[in-house]
């Protein structure tokens, strides 16, 4: 976009100062910084965003770490585009597809409840493309309204109480170990980057993520094939493990890459005893996971407030754990917009009225973080003995004296059914227990992948769908498709993980 009025822009700028609650104004500098520009992709002011950065990249003493900055803000307006296409008659439209007699009235009311996304950009209001199904995941009254002969919404098997995760219970029990129940399982991985997104002859880069190496957890990992053959697996001290892969674009075809290996997957139970959980001593080793980490971990006033009111006077560790899990469980989960477009995920998830699995897991690690319990991340993909498969997030939360546990609170707390004997100590499985129908890829967030990539990532916090660029470009997720294929092995020694 053009250039705008420097008068327009100061006074935009003056604005965000005085949003910002500084005592004293002053005049406005020559150009925003990035994180000013950020605030105004945030408010939806994208013209002044663009023309702030129009106006800071002139300035010829910026560094390249500066520039990349500014650049990204614009790239991340081009994104927010791609998320927010619909107007209210699209939603309206799209909606009335499950609910043929919805009435104007009855979408007049949920929309005025917010249960459709939505962001003002430049005067203009866009929802969220995947607001008019996110309502089913919002509202009981949309799902009672909904046609009856359109396949019922479903949950992934993992999401209510199962004979399978009654059963890793069991045998911890039994055996007096936490990790149980070896899967051995085969794994492909594919990514595809659309035909002629590169120029023919051009070399196309590519990451597909790659199992951590986790004692207890995933053991025996073993490379099979790729596709091409030449890939470079990052060591496993990498928190964003990848299998790196290059092959050149043909004109008129997709440009396909592959990777397989087969692990052993192990499904894990802690019978935590609550009154044996006991404060952590912070160590060195501890420190950074009840830290801050700005831009997704933030101790907020709104964060603040918000334990308060769940924590209340709770003191001891691991109560304050469960009811935190339990308050963040409540959010109701649906699909999520990119999470390189939120500039802060965690408060995200506490403000919007929904959130997905890695914004669930986000926000209760800035939350457990913030009462001195050391929270941490995982992430990768769930499948099942069927054809089910998905990307995935959950973490760990430290609880003395037993350590590291799984937490999944997205999976969440479980009902008891009369299939699985109505066993009420089943209800807290997720925390402190997982299935072993997953994988995972990475071991932090906004970590840097090894190789490096020279462009934007297209999700900068994540790793599961695999990641593609070339000399021109990234390649973003609407130029990219991925896959996975699985097949449950026999039981087997395997060689020695790589």
């Amino acid at each position: 976009m053009g250039r705008r009025p420097r008068l327009r822009l100061a006074t935009c700028m003056l604005s965000v100062v005085l949003a910002c609650g500084l005592a004293t104004v002053h005049a406005a500098p020559a150009s925003p910084s990035a994180e000013q520009v950020s605030a105004l992709v945030d408010a939806g002011d994208f013209r002044a965003a663009e023309a702030g950065i129009d106006e800071a990249l002139q300035q010829a003493k910026l560094s390249s770490g500066e520039r990349r900055a500014y650049a990204f803000q614009r790239e991340r307006m081009r994104r927010i585009l791609l998320d927010f296409t619909l107007d209210e008659s699209d939603v309206q439209a799209r909606v009335r597809k499950q609910i043929p007699d919805l009435t104007d009235a009855e979408f007049a009311k949920w929309n005025a409840a917010g249960l459709f996304e939505r962001m003002v950009i430049d005067g203009r209001t866009l929802y969220f493309n995947r607001s008019p199904s996110n309502l089913f995941r919002l509202s009981k009254e949309a799902v009672a309204r909904r046609d009856p002969k359109l396949p019922p919404i479903g949950d992934g098997p993992m999401e209510s109480l199962s004979a399978q995760q009654v059963a890793i219970r069991d045998a911890a029990l039994a055996e007096h170990r936490s990790s149980v129940l070896p899967l051995r399982l085969r794994m492909t991985q594919k990514l595809t980057v659309d035909a002629d997104a590169v120029p023919a002859g051009e070399t196309v880069r590519a990451w597909i993520p790659y199992p951590q190496a986790i004692p207890g957890h995933q053991e025996d990992i073993v490379f099979v094939a790729s596709a091409p053959a030449a890939h470079e697996i990052a060591p496993e001290t990498a928190p964003q493990r990848t299998v790196y892969l290059e092959r050149p674009a043909r004109a008129g075809a997709a440009t396909e890459f592959s990777v397989t290996y087969e692990l052993t997957i192990l499904g894990q139970y802690h019978a935590i005893d609550p009154d044996k959980v006991v404060a952590t001593d912070i160590t060195p080793e501890l420190a950074p996971y009840v830290a801050e980490r700005a831009p997704h971990v933030v101790f907020t006033d709104a964060m603040r407030e918000f334990s308060r009111r769940v924590v209340g006077d709770e003191t001891r560790p691991y109560r304050i754990v469960q009811k935190l899990f339990a308050a963040v469980d409540e959010i109701p989960w649906a699909g999520a917009r990119e999470y390189s477009t939120i500039s802060n995920i965690s408060d995200y998830a506490l403000h919007a009225g929904h959130a997905d699995c890695g914004q669930q897991t986000l926000l209760l690690i800035t939350l457990l973080r913030m009462n001195g319990i050391p929270a941490r991340w995982q992430s990768g993909m769930v499948f099942s003995d069927g054809d089910y498969s998905n990307i995935h997030d959950w973490g760990q939360v430290y609880l003395a004296p037993y350590g590291w546990v799984p937490m999944d609170v997205t999976t969440g707390r479980l009902a008891a059914d009369k299939d699985t004997g109505n066993d009420p100590s089943m209800e807290w499985f997720y925390l402190g227990g997982l299935d072993n129908w997953r994988i995972a890829f990475n071991q932090d967030w906004d970590q840097p992948f090894q190789p490096p990539k020279k462009h934007f990532r297209s999700d900068d916090v994540d790793s599961q769908r695999g990641e593609a660029e070339w000399d021109g470009g990234n390649l973003y997720f609407d130029q990219t498709g991925y896959d996975f294929e699985w097949q449950i092995l026999p039981a087997k020694s395997a060689p020695t993980q790589r």
